[in-house]
């Protein structure tokens, strides 16, 4: 499944011209991939090993929100506002 908007994304997330693998980035990335997954299944409930994959892609998620959260806490403020996935 291929992200329809990828570059848009890291235009909007990215801290410099050639930024694309900052953590801001790669959250908003797997954010929309999770997105554009939750809506599949929405349609295909049986799709399990699609389910593992979505699993995989939260928990790398998870963990590199982590990473922000330790090392600025700020930055980690302020992506979480702006992709709304703490309320």
């Amino acid at each position: 499944m291929a992200l329809t908007n990828k570059q848009e994304i890291i235009k909007e997330y990215q801290k410099a011209a050639n930024d694309t693998g900052s953590p801001e980035v790669q959250v908003a990335i797997l954010t929309q991939r999770i997105k554009e997954l939750t809506e599949h299944f929405k349609i295909h409930k049986k799709d399990f090993q699609g389910r593992r994959g979505l699993l995989m892609l939260v928990g790398q998620r998870k963990r590199l929100l982590q990473y922000l959260k330790n090392e600025d806490a700020s930055r980690y403020k302020s992506l979480i506002e702006r992709l709304g996935l703490r309320k």
